[in-house]
């Protein structure tokens, strides 16, 4: 884990106070880089934690394969009762994984700060 890679999961943290939690997942479905926002306890376990990430890098690769027909993958989303949740495809075959409190308005953080702040952090093209 790099500071550089943690330093960007608390950048993304600092974006909207309904971000819960940021992680840099590898393209080996690894947890490299994540942080909590401030007080927040997590609903997951560190291992279930890794878990989900490295079924979220085997998803990801699944929707890759319809990209010739359906366009880029920007984000894919899903809503829980407890939290939103969204896994967005970087360079290199790896992942930002956010989740959101499950009362925010999660597509215009993602598509109007979070993407922007990943392009600029050259992790996105």
């Amino acid at each position: 884990m790099s500071d550089i890679d943690q330093q960007l999961c608390q950048e993304v943290l600092e974006l909207d106070g309904s971000i819960r939690f940021a992680a840099l997942v590898n393209d080996l479905g690894s947890i490299v880089a994540s942080e909590y926002r401030k007080g927040q306890i997590p609903l997951l376990t560190k291992e279930m934690s890794e878990l989900s990430a490295a079924q979220s890098i085997l998803r990801m690769g699944s929707r890759r394969t319809l990209e010739v027909y359906l366009g880029k993958t920007i984000y894919a989303f899903a809503l829980y009762e407890k939290i939103r949740r969204a896994v967005i495809p970087l360079n290199g075959n790896f992942i930002f994984m956010v989740s959101f409190d499950v009362e925010s308005e999660h597509e215009p953080i993602i598509l109007q700060k979070i993407i922007p702040l990943l392009k600029k952090s050259g992790l996105l093209s």
